[in-house]
């Protein structure tokens, strides 16, 4: 990693609030190069608080956009940070007017040129795609990171028509705990913090208790983008990692708008930022490559960012299971279009005799994160494990076989329920045993006939079932074995449906695997740069007495037959920021259920965070407790809010909701 110290322009950075119509003003920070002239005007939109959260990692690119010749600007979303108003819905259409107005905004700000980027990661990135669809003529160009398109096999609240216990249950009590933080008084003002505060609390509250009811067909929120991309005028660099869940997205982009103003771009990466070193790498000169974006479409200079493939990917290497790795070897390949010419679907037939899949209920322990952002935890490890609590099919791979895009199912099942679901997994398997996931799938059984439509499963026929697997870039090597893991449960990223103890059969006569397989050639013209960032901001961790716990740890009671998993969510420990800040956040993440009763699932999640200002004085904090639980017709979930000013208790509140599970 270079850190950047010297820049084109010199640069300065003001606080400000944008007006919205309503009267509520949104808190920005404003970075801009020292210089006479209108510049172009770039935005990141969160409600994640740049004055505290993102802080780290915005000092990282902002001012490194300035350094370059732009007004580089972070807003918080309403009701989040130190922005006025409550917070919304994760995906209320509230925060997409408000960026749109902000856009406006910047435009006409005296130091603007009236041309404005947006850019962002997940959230940010989503949004970015859902501003560009309302096409503000302001807003040129877009970088859109890691977003999802809120499909019902995309979402972090759908999987293939299943509801996730992590991606619903686990962030809506993240969501909970970040709405809940209160403003700055070193920003806002000793005297106007907490009435803020206090209405921001009064409006609080758990995103599954606000959600539509659980159905195959909603992607949790009142608009999707997929059928907005006719809108988008922006030029779109669309950037995903194969380690992310919705790296799909890019491809989906790429293959929907006009190829004269999109690329896309898909590495080995986690869910980060490309420039940020964090594993798996390499991290390549990501702000560099962004530059050429902005230059061609905000400043009209000749940096042809269209000269590059449509679509550039990066086929891994095989590697050894490991939950963490520094760099994973590989190769980039270029894409002219998408569906590729040289990728050629293959398809692997299933042998052998009906196979009836009863996989145990904590099949999935072995998952790893849905979310990875580069902890020693977050990918998973060896599947044999998994494997052994699933039908596997293999395949010898007789010379190296290069597979890019959407691997898909087509599996001949019978059923004795009219509930259940199929999991997909596709490893790779070698010489010594060694099984890595590659890459994996789900379908609900009531969702087989496509979104929209709910159909249970008549008891006791057979049907065939396709579904597609997220998608990948890997390189099976000759030697090693392709390896179809097929299983009935996937807790707790997907939460078990009533009777789905019952498994079903699955014929493998009739049944096929079908590879997206490369041409094996790589493109040695697609390099970059040297990853590059600004002088970081100087926060440090305090040293702690107490050991930390384990990121991810899994338990068994032999007698009871019970699995737990734990995981750490949440930055953990205190951290310092220059300005006297202390930052402390811990979040534990519980999954029970027992080997054979999907009704005894259970999730427990906890966050415990403190804002201390020790020379205001100023020591607020939030702590959060939600726990879901489930019978055949419900998810119950209860959740408990308690801020603290002090050692005043500022809210106290707990809700607790019965939805009924018409599908998931």
């Amino acid at each position: 990693m270079h850190i950047r110290t010297s820049f084109p322009y010199e640069t300065t950075h003001e606080d400000a609030l944008v007006p919205l119509p309503d009267g509520t003003r949104l808190y920005a920070r404003i970075w801009r190069p020292l210089t006479g002239e209108p510049v172009p005007a770039l935005l990141e939109y969160l409600p994640y608080r740049l004055t505290d959260w993102t802080a780290p990692r915005d000092q990282q690119r902002h001012p490194w956009y300035a350094g370059h010749g732009y007004a580089s600007v972070r807003v918080d979303a309403r009701g989040h940070g130190n922005s006025e108003g409550v917070p919304g819905d994760e995906h209320a259409e509230t925060d997409t007017d408000d960026g749109v107005e902000v856009v406006s905004w910047l435009a006409a700000r005296p130091w603007c040129t009236g041309r404005v980027g947006m850019f962002g990661i997940a959230w940010g990135g989503l949004h970015s795609l859902r501003v560009a669809a309302r096409a503000p003529a302001p807003l040129k160009a877009v970088v859109t990171v890691c977003p999802s398109d809120d499909l019902p096999d995309n979402d972090a609240h759908h999987a293939g028509g299943s509801v996730p216990a992590v991606g619903t249950y686990a962030r809506s009590a993240a969501r909970l705990a970040f709405a809940a933080r209160p403003p700055d008084p070193a920003h806002v003002g000793e005297g106007m913090w907490r009435d803020m505060w206090e209405k921001r609390l009064a409006a609080a509250a758990p995103s599954t208790h606000t959600r539509p009811e659980h159905r195959t067909d909603d992607p949790y929120g009142p608009h999707g983008t997929r059928e907005e991309y006719g809108t988008v005028r922006a030029a779109v660099l669309a950037v995903g990692g194969w380690h992310d869940p919705h790296r799909d997205t890019v491809l989906r982009l790429v293959r929907n708008l006009p190829p004269d103003r999109v690329r896309g771009l898909i590495g080995p990466w986690s869910r980060q930022y490309p420039d940020r070193d964090l594993p798996p790498g390499p991290a390549i000169g990501f702000l560099q490559e962004t530059l050429r974006w902005w230059d061609h479409w905000l400043k009209d200079k000749e940096t042809d960012p269209l000269s590059v493939p449509l679509l550039r990917s990066y086929v891994m290497d095989a590697h050894p299971p490991a939950t963490v790795y520094p760099r994973i070897p590989g190769h980039w390949v270029g894409e002219p279009a998408w569906p590729s010419p040289s990728v050629t679907p293959v398809a692997y037939a299933l042998q052998g005799t009906p196979v009836p899949v009863r996989s145990p209920q904590h099949t999935g322990v072995d998952a790893g994160r849905p979310f990875p952002f580069g902890d020693d935890a977050g990918l998973p490890p060896d599947q044999r494990e998994e494997d052994a609590r699933s039908a596997c099919f293999e395949f010898e791979v007789t010379e190296e076989t290069w597979v890019l895009g959407r691997p898909r199912v087509n599996l001949r099942l019978t059923s004795a329920v009219p509930r259940g679901q199929v999991i997909a997994r596709l490893c790779d398997v070698a010489p010594d045993g060694a099984s890595t996931l590659v890459t994996r799938g789900a379908l609900n059984l009531s969702a087989r006939r496509g979104p929209g439509r709910t159909v249970p499963w008549t008891p006791g026929s057979t049907e065939h079932v396709v579904f597609d697997l997220n998608a990948i870039g890997y390189a099976f090597p000759a030697g090693h074995r392709i390896r179809l893991g097929v299983s009935s449960a996937y807790w707790p990223w997907i939460w078990p449906e009533p009777g789905s103890e019952a498994g079903f059969t699955l014929e493998p006569i009739g049944s096929v695997l079908e590879l997206p397989v490369r041409t094996r050639e790589s493109d040695p013209s697609i390099t970059f740069g040297e990853p590059e960032e600004s002088e970081p901001l100087g926060v440090t961790v305090s040293a702690t007495l107490d050991e930390p716990p384990p990121q991810r740890l899994v338990l068994r009671d032999v007698a009871a037959e019970t699995w737990r998993l734990e995981v750490a969510s949440g930055q953990g420990g205190t951290r310092v920021h220059p300005d006297g800040l202390e930052c402390t956040e811990e979040g534990r993440e519980t999954y029970t259920i027992e080997t054979s009763d999907p009704l005894s699932a259970r999730a427990r999640s906890t966050w415990s965070i403190r804002l201390h200002r020790p020379d205001l004085p100023w020591d607020a904090r939030v702590e959060t407790t939600s726990t879901t639980t489930c019978d055949a017709r419900d998810f119950v979930t209860t959740d408990e809010l308690v801020c603290k000013d002090g050692d005043e208790v500022v809210f106290h509140r707990t809700w607790e909701k019965r939805t009924p599970r018409t599908s998931g």
